[in-house]
């Protein structure tokens, strides 16, 4: 079993996260990350293994599915909350509404949670 609650939160700045803003930045789509698990979870699942993720619904869970069903496995969404913001995306919520990735005056996001497996034979 793979588990994984990787970065997923679009970043500002190009280049690599620094300081404690690795422990969420992934990129200007924040799907570094997520983009990385989905070509290398083949590689790390037994026939019989499967990979758990979550993720915000601001990363495009849809991308995600396509991106794990491309590398040779079968995926479904799970799980779905929706929570408040947590502190850093309180402090972002201007600069993503402005970049479109939020609606204006938007204060909860949608968490998914998405298995993957290797199809039966």
């Amino acid at each position: 079993m793979v588990l994984a609650n990787p970065p997923y939160m679009p970043a500002e700045a190009a280049g690599p996260p620094r300081g404690k803003d690795r422990c969420w930045d992934a990129g200007f789509e924040g799907r570094s990350a997520i983009d990385a698990l989905c070509r290398l979870a083949p590689e790390w699942l037994s026939a019989t293994g499967f990979l758990l993720m979550v993720h915000s619904g601001l990363c495009d869970a849809d991308r995600t599915l396509t991106g794990l069903r491309g590398s040779g496995l079968k995926a479904a969404v799970v799980a779905r909350a929706t929570i408040p913001f947590g502190p850093v995306l309180r402090r972002r919520a201007g600069r993503l509404t402005a970049r479109g990735l939020l609606a204006p005056g938007q204060q909860d996001e949608e968490l998914v949670v998405i298995r993957a497996d290797r199809p039966r034979r």
